[in-house]
């Protein structure tokens, strides 16, 4: 479970500060815990080590899976659905969901980044997930700001950069200051690219895109003749991402099959993946799975295929 779009300024608070104003917030934000191991369950944290022995575990998984790692994608990007429902079968609340979900999604980005995957674009929350009970929707912001401090010193050791996209006008003042200070301190990393879509929708960051073309204009910057797609495509969230701002492979869990409005420009050539486990449930052989039908797929971006 994490965070959208990432703020210039650089945040002054620690930390651990963060850590602690998420937790302490409100309930039903989660309880704020000093250390990231004590976050995560035994099992857990031997796949999230991103050097030693976990990273070397996941190479060997990835190795005798058959997969070519030349031909993996550079960019993938998940909708983390079925968070609520998982809890749900459980007998539990929706925050415990979207907790395993986090949990979850610190796996996902350990092992992106022992395979050698460029770019992780996470959906964490939608613009019209803002309509849900204001309890759930604060859980989500609390424990994504919470999840961004815990793990900025982290993220910085591994050479991972964090970026938080989406409107950042509906998120929390604090959240935003997580996601600036984050930003600052990630922003010159360069082994894996992890953004957090969070207040995110496809349709928005188009606007925002053709917004921001129009002011250019407006102050004789910019001539309309001269946009074109690569101008756009410039502007949208994910640009900071460079050569790897478009996924190569966008994957669904939950058994929905549809896009639900994110990365609606960026997936124009996408391939998609969806798979009927919920996200918690989402492990290493699903994900291992998911890449293995990327990698039987015939890439056109367009082209008819010849007869």
């Amino acid at each position: 479970m994490l965070l959208p779009h990432s703020s210039s300024a650089s945040a002054t608070a620690t930390t651990r500060g963060l850590a602690l104003a998420a937790a302490a917030a409100a309930p039903p934000r989660p309880t704020a815990r000093p250390r990231r191991a004590r976050l995560l369950p035994p099992r857990a944290r031997a796949e999230t080590h991103a050097t030693g022995v976990g990273a070397d575990r996941a190479a060997e998984a990835l190795l005798q899976s058959g997969l070519r790692r030349e031909s993996l994608p550079r960019h993938v990007a998940v909708v983390m659905d079925g968070n609520s429902r998982w809890a749900r079968e459980r007998g539990l609340t929706p925050a415990d969901g979207h907790k395993a979900g986090g949990r979850n999604l610190e796996r996902v980005v350990a092992l992106s980044r022992a395979w050698g995957i460029r770019a992780l674009t996470a959906f964490v929350c939608s613009r019209e997930n803002l309509s849900r009970p204001k309890a759930e929707v604060d859980y989500m912001m609390g424990l994504s700001e919470w999840l961004i401090g815990d793990n900025i010193d982290k993220l910085s050791r591994q050479g991972i950069r964090l970026q938080v996209i989406g409107d950042a006008a509906k998120m929390p003042a604090s959240l935003r200051s997580a996601a600036a200070q984050a930003d600052e301190a990630t922003r010159h990393n360069s082994q894996l690219h992890v953004m957090l879509a969070i207040c995110y929708s496809g349709r928005w960051d188009m606007v925002q895109a053709c917004r921001e073309l129009a002011r250019e204009a407006q102050a004789n910057r910019l001539s309309p003749d001269d946009i074109d797609e690569s101008v756009i495509a410039g502007k949208l969230a994910t640009s900071a991402a460079g050569e790897f701002s478009c996924p190569d492979l966008v994957i669904r869990t939950s058994g929905e099959m549809r896009l639900s409005n994110f990365l609606l420009w960026q997936s124009a050539y996408s391939e998609l993946f969806f798979t009927g486990k919920m996200w918690p449930d989402f492990g290493e052989a699903e994900y291992l799975e998911a890449l293995r039908s990327f990698q039987g797929r015939d890439r056109r971006f367009g082209q008819s295929k010849l007869l």
